[in-house]
């Protein structure tokens, strides 16, 4: 697998996110995420209703309670001074009306939790739908500037938090927010001077959160760099584990692993110190507020001011009140995690598409095979063009050959026919009709190929057979796979057309791979065929046996043939001969090694190689 390839969104390299990520514009991503979900907004209100009804119905549970604590102890002292006793009817009757209250709650809660887990899980497969829809109208030039890591990061990782932030953010903030409300205005109907009391220790608790979460942020970003960086080591070191014995670097290998370990394990050890030392510090400033709200307890309670039960209400409203100040923190770091998740994903399917469709297009099902180049001119950046003017008119079932050194621009010429890429200048015709007007997805229905990189997936050889037309039966996957030759081979294993290839296809050779995509292009049948360097990966007598199956495969279509080993396309109809991007040659084998120019050049050294 190729390094670009192999760095994914864990990888030394990847793009994943870092965890306390902040968006550029945090109010327009914001935006965009709560506009992409205007369509669960009944739900939405639904969630809302039922978070705020389960939260204040949790909220009146503590004064309730109260009023059982204070008839208890009024029950106790009027038994101990002998004027009465304990009213245990009346303190169950309490109890069950408490019971009855967080019975609601819970409920609710569940509702609404139920509600907004549909709701994230439904935006993240609309988004991931429409990232998947999104990838197949970008233009080529997208994907070769970019690694794959990069892309599959969005799918992934932004998707994945955007789900969690959501889910976790909105309840939390609504409940939180509903939470820290309501518990106030149930200290002030206790007693004003108390929740006074309670109240004060709130600037000093946001100063601490501030002040670690300001200090630990850093930290965190450091560990979540350098456990890519570890993780991007192990999976380069796992791939090329053979490079890495061949050329003895084993112990550098090592050195280099430790010395990002060390960095991980320092800021991991620093981030999670901060974050550890939160909760005892809360817990110190949290106490010294119950201090200071028993000591005025007391004194109002002598007075006779306050009863026994408020006070033991108060004190769970205070725990209650510092609670949800500590969520609403964490839901700020979540929703800049959110906000720079959308960020990223809403910049990707808002990039600039191509145009997949044109008013009137040519019909495909009559045409045949004819192609014609006329002066065309193209440049990956419209201020340095490549090809200056490039002219071939190829009739229906011919064999081009592109050839010309590494670089050249072979696979551009391919590029542009299938309009991967569209031209500068002059025009490409398929039977007398522009490329440019026919439907993208029409236009490629056109084109089979089989290329240098084979790509077999997961699943049995006849479904990888029949990806080149799902609607072929049996016996045309079979007839393909003869064409191929490739079908005794199938015959030789177990479970034969149903043999299952495994994810990397590690099971069949390099070879079979490449007859396999034949037989899968013959399938297909379609009008033009497009080989890239289908044979340069493997030997000699497999060659033969491929080049066999090609052959099979071109007959009676117009074929393009990109090949490093000349010796494969002597008999071509035409040969375009490239170099640094543009066409220097063009003619038959025997014509250009008659004209003694770049091409003969080029096969003499290549027949003095195999000769030597």
């Amino acid at each position: 697998m190729s390094e670009q390839r192999r760095r994914g969104p864990m990888g030394g390299h990847g793009h994943g996110m870092a965890a306390g990520e902040k968006a550029k514009d945090f109010k327009g991503s914001m935006k965009k995420l709560f506009k992409y979900m205007e369509h669960y907004k009944f739900r939405f209100a639904m969630m809302f209703v039922f978070a705020v009804a389960g939260t204040v119905f949790s909220i009146v549970g503590p004064k309730i309670l109260g009023k059982a604590t204070t008839e208890l102890f009024n029950g106790l002292v009027a038994k101990v001074n002998g004027t009465g006793g304990i009213n245990f009817e009346k303190i169950g009757m309490i109890l069950l009306w408490t019971l009855g209250l967080y019975l609601v709650s819970s409920m609710f809660a569940l509702i609404q939790g139920f509600v907004m887990t549909g709701i994230s899980n439904d935006v993240t497969y609309s988004l991931r739908k429409d990232i998947s829809k999104k990838m197949n109208r970008l233009p080529m030039n997208y994907y070769e500037s970019r690694t794959n890591g990069e892309i599959l990061s969005r799918i992934t990782n932004d998707v994945d938090t955007l789900q969690m932030s959501l889910n976790q953010s909105m309840t939390q903030l609504i409940t939180s927010v509903t939470t820290l409300i309501g518990v106030f205005i149930m200290m002030l109907s206790i007693n004003v001077w108390m929740t006074v009391a309670a109240v004060l220790i709130l600037p000093v608790s946001m100063f601490i959160i501030q002040k670690v979460m300001k200090h630990s942020q850093k930290y965190f970003q450091a560990q979540q760099k350098y456990l890519g960086e570890v993780n991007g080591q192990i999976e380069e070191n796992f791939g090329g584990h053979n490079v890495v014995k061949v050329f003895n670097k084993e112990n550098d290998v090592v050195e280099e692993f430790e010395k990002d370990n060390k960095k991980l394990y320092e800021s991991a050890w620093k981030s999670q110190f901060f974050s550890g030392m939160m909760m005892p510090v809360m817990q110190f400033v949290g106490n010294l507020g119950y201090v200071m709200v028993a000591l005025l307890g007391g004194v109002f309670t002598i007075k006779g001011s306050i009863e026994v039960g408020d006070i033991q209400s108060f004190f769970q409203y205070i725990r209650n009140f510092t609670q949800p100040i500590q969520q609403i923190a964490q839901v700020v770091n979540l929703l800049q995690s959110s906000a720079a998740a959308s960020e990223r994903v809403f910049e990707f399917l808002e990039e600039p598409e191509e145009e997949q469709t044109v008013e009137n297009p040519a019909d495909i099902t009559k045409l045949s095979g004819n192609v014609e180049f006329n002066h065309v001119t193209f440049g990956y950046n419209p201020d340095k063009i490549i090809i200056h003017d490039f002219s071939a008119d190829i009739k229906d079932g011919q064999k081009i050959a592109i050839v010309g050194p590494t670089g050249a621009g072979k696979t551009t010429m391919v590029k542009l026919l299938m309009r991967f890429y569209d031209i500068n200048g002059g025009s490409i015709a398929i039977d007398g009709h522009n490329v440019k007007d026919f439907n993208r997805s029409e236009l490629r229905e056109m084109f089979g190929m089989v290329l240098q990189d084979t790509w077999l997936f997961s699943g049995t050889i006849r479904e990888n057979i029949r990806y080149g037309r799902l609607d072929a039966t049996d016996e045309e996957v079979v007839a393909a796979a003869k064409a191929a030759h490739i079908h005794n081979f199938i015959m030789q294993q177990p479970d034969g057309y149903d043999t299952v290839l495994d994810e990397e296809t590690s099971n069949i050779s390099q070879g079979q791979k490449q007859l396999l995509t034949i037989a899968r292009a013959i399938l297909a049948d379609n009008r033009i065929l497009i080989l890239d360097e289908a044979t340069s990966s493997v030997d000699t007598r497999t060659e033969m046996q491929i080049q066999k199956a090609m052959d099979n495969l071109m007959k009676g279509r117009t074929s393009f043939v990109i090949a490093h080993r000349l010796s494969t396309i002597k008999d071509a109809d035409l040969i375009l001969v490239m170099k640094d991007g543009d066409i220097i040659e063009q003619g038959n084998h025997e014509a250009l090694l008659k004209a003694g120019g770049f091409y003969a050049d080029l096969y003499n050294s290549q027949f003095e190689k195999a000769g030597a």
